[in-house]
């Protein structure tokens, strides 16, 4: 499955191409869903008795822990999962088919997962999982069993799994706070790259606050990018910081012109994944909300060449019929304008706070949000023209996707 990215996230390095996991307004380039079965570049094994981490001021307040001794204690924590899926085969006189009836095929996929808790939930990505009919979880003493899916997020590229073992058989992994990550920390990912079952590898935080597409084309904010080698497979496999605690999920990475990894991976912040797993627990499902605008940041340069009322804010391009942006009465932009080879959407609104906060950016929107419930009101400050008002938005539902 390859997800659409947009043009305003496309790092400006050349050699990138668009592949997938990522989606909204803001995206990141050459992001690509860590699924195995495709011709793949190599994998680099790390020697796993290096002698520790070497120091970062944000992990330094912990006990640090070897590479060796976060590989013993955390990957019988990590499992392979196996998803089934059966599709629908078209009409064809070709072979395979041979009577242009309608038939079933069926499509297996591998990715990775760890356990969070004694009492057999595992998570994974949303991708992994899909709409498998079956899904097998297979722990480090080559146990397989089958999963029951609690529930799946295609927003947030997460699913929740349950498998019913021995607690003894069960090695949780510690959760670690994605909000005290910086650039430079080292990390490690475990997983199940091109099929290699609990390899590990070492890497940094490359930087923070990326933003990918999602399986059901919602972006991701907020997400980790790291140098620590992932390839297909390792897609639902933790990446873990220097106490050994899972800091972020791995989901996609960058192919650049090929279809390995590149150095560039990424990883769903554990923070986010916690407070979608506590609403898979309890409902099998996440509603978000919605908002029901698309918009782009404005720089003070555009701003007064096109004499906006604002130096900052979100220029609202379109609003989404039926949403509570357009109930609200804000205006999406009818007049397009192409400035230094920049398309604009001019004639809308232009937001410059919600809730009292200040919003130059669409993820900083995303996350004021984010922080609400369908049905909820924000309060927007936006201008129109060169006047000022106030508005109340009523934040709908997202819908999910419907299963393939």
């Amino acid at each position: 499955m390859q997800i659409p990215v947009t043009r305003e996230s496309l790092p400006k390095a050349a050699g990138l191409v668009v592949a997938a996991v990522a989606g909204g307004a803001v995206a990141i380039a050459g992001a690509a869903i860590l699924d195995v079965g495709k011709n793949t570049t190599t994998v680099r094994e790390v020697v796993l008795d290096r002698p520790t981490f070497s120091g970062n001021v944000s992990q330094a307040g912990s006990q640090r822990m070897t590479l060796r001794e976060i590989y013993r204690r955390d990957a019988p924590g990590v499992v392979q999962v196996t998803s089934t899926t059966k599709v629908k085969l078209p009409r064809s006189q070709w072979f395979g088919n041979p009577f242009g009836l309608e038939g079933t095929d069926v499509q297996r996929s591998l990715g990775s997962g760890f356990v969070i808790d004694k009492a057999g939930l595992v998570v994974t990505n949303y991708h992994v999982v899909g709409s498998a009919q079956t899904v097998y979880v297979s722990f480090s003493n080559s146990d397989s069993m089958r999963a029951e899916i609690v529930g799946r997020d295609a927003s947030t590229d997460v699913a929740l799994l349950k498998v019913i073992a021995s607690s003894r058989a069960l090695t949780p992994l510690p959760l670690g706070d994605s909000d005290t990550v910086e650039v430079g920390d080292e990390v490690a990912a475990i997983g199940n790259p091109l099929g290699y079952e609990r390899s590990i590898t070492l890497g940094i935080v490359s930087a923070l606050h990326r933003s990918l597409t999602s399986p059901g084309g919602a972006p991701i904010d907020r997400v980790i990018q790291t140098d620590a080698v992932l390839n297909r497979g390792n897609s639902g496999g933790p990446l873990l910081n220097a106490q050994g605690e899972v800091i972020g999920v791995s989901s996609a990475i960058a192919t650049g012109a090929g279809t390995g990894n590149t150095g560039i991976g990424f990883a769903i912040p554990i923070n986010t994944v916690r407070d979608v797993v506590a609403q898979l627990k309890t409902s099998g499902h996440v509603e978000h909300p919605y908002f029901g605008v698309v918009s782009r940041p404005i720089s003070s340069r555009i701003a007064r060449v096109f004499n906006l009322g604002a130096p900052k804010g979100l220029l609202v391009e379109t609003v989404y019929r039926g949403s509570g942006a357009e109930q609200a009465g804000l205006v999406g932009g009818s007049d397009p304008v192409v400035l230094a080879g920049e398309s604009y959407q001019l004639g809308g609104d232009l937001i410059v706070r919600v809730d009292g906060v200040p919003v130059s950016t669409t993820e900083r929107l995303r996350e004021i949000v984010a922080q609400h419930e369908p049905g909820d009101t924000v309060l927007v400050d936006f201008y129109r023209g060169s006047e000022l008002r106030t508005t109340n938005v009523k934040l709908g539902r997202q819908s999910p996707p419907p299963l393939e």
